[in-house]
């Protein structure tokens, strides 16, 4: 069921279906909501599912003020989200940017999170030499975006090596993932890299040690960067697992939905929580 709600003055849209425990589902950079739609089979029974669409994405709306944009204040969005929608406790699971975006609430927030789930995701970057470098790159997108308009970089986007594993993907599944793309605005994705970028977000390396909630850490093993970052994260979350899917990229819900459905669906009916830290299969 889709709803609207204001926080500070931005819209935000919401969708929700499914009964039980409540999961909050974060996409990534250019997606929206509707690309979790596909895993209500898998979820539904034991997940009350709350997809957002993140501002400057989809039905969100997409405010000039980069200050709303910024990490730890959509993760303070999140909070007060839940806080109107009456929710205590919740499950998290996020894809890359969003995947940041989970994790930065978990920190800031873990008395509210049950379980996380990061796919494809990172903690940041550790030091402010690599985050400036960082912030360079996604201002020069920025202003790409800007000069050339939304179908020239979604042109672009959909080709560089991090989704080259998708080519292989049906051209319906292609289709519909460059239609969610072209959905967005010019503000809402340049002030996305700006305000919400690994380059400006901040390091959360040393907090993974303090997050006591189960945490799943899902990757493709042909995305060899992100599988180096779970390894490393893996050694420092107390209490957590790692799941590798063959075959798969950095968008594993996109290039192994039923794989990836049924992962998270058994994390989450897990009722123990001594997970063995950094297990893999």
């Amino acid at each position: 069921m889709p709803m609207k709600y204001v926080i500070n003055g931005v819209r935000y849209h919401v969708d929700t279906w499914g009964t039980g425990f409540p999961l909050l589902l974060l996409h990534g950079f250019t997606g929206n909501s509707e690309g979790w739609k596909e895993f209500a089979p898998f979820w539904k029974n034991h997940s009350k599912t709350i997809a957002l669409d993140i501002i400057g994405h989809g039905k969100s709306a997409s405010p000039p003020d980069i200050g709303h944009y910024q990490i730890e204040e959509s993760a303070a969005v999140i909070n007060s989200l839940l806080e109107k929608m009456g929710i205590g406790k919740i499950d998290v699971l996020g894809y890359s940017m969003g995947g940041r975006l989970a994790l930065t609430f978990a920190v800031n927030y873990p008395e509210k999170v049950r379980k996380l789930i990061l796919e494809s995701a990172s903690p940041g970057l550790r030091t402010e030499s690599e985050r400036y470098e960082r912030r360079i790159q996604d201002e020069t997108l920025s202003k790409r975006i800007r000069k050339e308009g939304i179908k020239n970089f979604v042109d672009y986007w959909e080709n560089i090596p991090l989704f080259q594993s998708q080519n292989s993907l049906p051209a319906k599944i292609r289709t519909r993932i460059r239609s969610q793309r072209l959905a967005n605005s010019i503000d809402g994705l340049a002030n996305s890299l700006n305000g919400m970028g690994t380059g400006v977000q901040p390091s959360w390396w040393d907090e993974l040690a303090h997050l006591e909630m189960p945490v799943l850490l899902v990757t493709g093993n042909l995305d060899q960067k992100f599988c180096r970052i779970a390894e490393e994260m893996s050694k420092i979350l107390p209490n957590v697992q790692w799941k590798t899917a063959e075959d798969a990229g950095h968008a594993i819900h996109v290039e192994k939905p039923e794989l990836f459905g049924t992962i998270v669906s058994g994390f989450l009916s897990q009722t123990g929580e001594n997970n063995t830290n950094g297990s893999k299969d």
